[in-house]
């Protein structure tokens, strides 16, 4: 359990993105309750906006903020019937009129922890330039950041401010993707998600504070793998590419990182697996998209290490330890929910491990990079005026 990977003395200098990790459950609770008081004034924005049939939704931000999206464009495409993109605002900034080419009516969807990247600000007032009509959801954990103070009021934005405790002070996003992607998926995913966020943040404890879930976490780190894979299909996709930052960053760029989709992973991204590379597989709730899933696991685990390739699954805690424990990671007791839902307590097992391989390694996990090459909030960045 986590709370087995904190330091006495408070010396391992992973303090904070172990206190960020632990305490998503309750944060969602949180968000549940914000979003649920915010609902009349956010259908009163909302609703218009849906009322267009040629409304385009496109999902934004940066690093980990970018995949919040992804985890979430096909479900909102399904759930609103209408077109949803996930486009990370370093693609936006560098080529705005590629992106909003067509000049659709567009709520533009900002995810940002601090609100304060310089891409984040640079995609809204770009978006201004480029679209006749853009409105703004500004999804952020940082009432000071300039995102929210610069839409706050606005007829055209509403600012969603998720609780202060998501501003994460880690060096790496952890309870604030979580969040947000619960606040999005709660905020535009309607009726469908009535009730859904206790159940995650159930699941979410369990792996947490599991000794099973630990124990399994634990096998897969003591591999000590030089590369780690995830591989996630339709909204798992964005899971995987999260994942795979998340233990890039917490380890300071030590352990090769990478994720893909269950079949695309054999076109050329394959080619990474070696007797120390390690797999974890997200396993899709929609059965089409899991026969995929299970079909690489079974591939995978014939041609490679079976020990190395690792499932993580809807699940019963009810369910044996014998032959499961290191091999099929459960998610307990969310079988029936859809997969952008399913990777929020997914992601835990991602945050854990590259935790528990920071540790592992020496490496402090607040602050991986102490030589400030890389930075909590990207800097260096110079924005160019889109008309000289």
């Amino acid at each position: 359990m986590i709370a087995n990977l904190s330091s006495p003395s408070g010396d391992n200098g992973a303090a904070n993105t172990i206190r960020e990790i632990a305490q998503q459950p309750a944060v969602w609770r949180q968000v549940d309750r914000i979003v649920g008081e915010s609902r009349t004034a956010l259908d009163a924005f909302l609703r218009p906006l849906k009322a267009d049939p040629d409304l385009r939704v496109v999902l934004t931000g940066a690093g980990t903020s970018a995949f919040a999206g992804e985890v979430l464009s096909t479900t909102l495409a399904r759930r609103l019937g209408r077109r949803v993109d996930a486009i990370s605002t370093t693609d936006l900034v560098a080529d705005p009129q590629g992106h909003f080419a067509g000049d659709a009516p567009t709520l533009l969807v900002s995810f940002a922890r601090s609100g304060d990247s310089p891409e984040s600000v640079a995609t809204t007032e770009l978006a201004e330039q480029v679209l006749t009509t853009v409105h703004h959801l500004v999804i952020t954990c940082n009432s000071e950041g300039h995102l929210a103070r610069t839409h706050a009021g606005r007829p055209s934005s509403y600012v969603l401010l998720m609780p202060p405790e998501s501003n994460d002070q880690g060096f790496a996003m952890t309870s604030s993707f979580t969040s947000m992607t619960l606040a999005a998926l709660l905020a535009l995913g309607g009726e469908a998600y009535e009730g859904v966020t206790e159940r995650l943040a159930r699941a979410a404890e369990w792996i947490i504070n599991s000794d099973r879930a630990d124990r399994a976490v634990a096998a897969l780190v003591d591999r000590e793998p030089e590369r780690i894979v995830f591989l996630g299909s339709a909204a798992l996709k964005g899971l995987a590419g999260e994942s795979a930052l998340k233990v890039l960053e917490l380890n300071g760029g030590t352990v090769v990182t990478g994720a893909e989709t269950s079949l695309g992973f054999r076109h050329g991204p394959k080619a990474v697996l070696n007797e120390r590379t390690a797999v974890v597989v997200y396993l899709a709730n929609d059965p089409y998209t899991r026969r995929y899933d299970m079909d690489i696991v079974a591939e995978l685990r014939a041609s490679h290490s079976p020990d190395a390739v690792v499932t993580v699954t809807s699940g019963s805690t009810e369910s044996p330890d014998e032959g499961t424990s290191h091999n099929d990671w459960i998610v307990p007791d969310i079988g029936d929910v859809d997969d952008a839902a399913l990777a929020l307590p997914s992601v835990v097992y991602a945050q854990l491990i590259a935790l528990r391989s920071a540790l592992a390694r020496g490496i402090r996990a607040d602050n991986p990079f102490p030589s400030g090459e890389v930075n909590r909030v990207v800097q260096g960045v110079v924005l160019h005026p889109l008309h000289s």
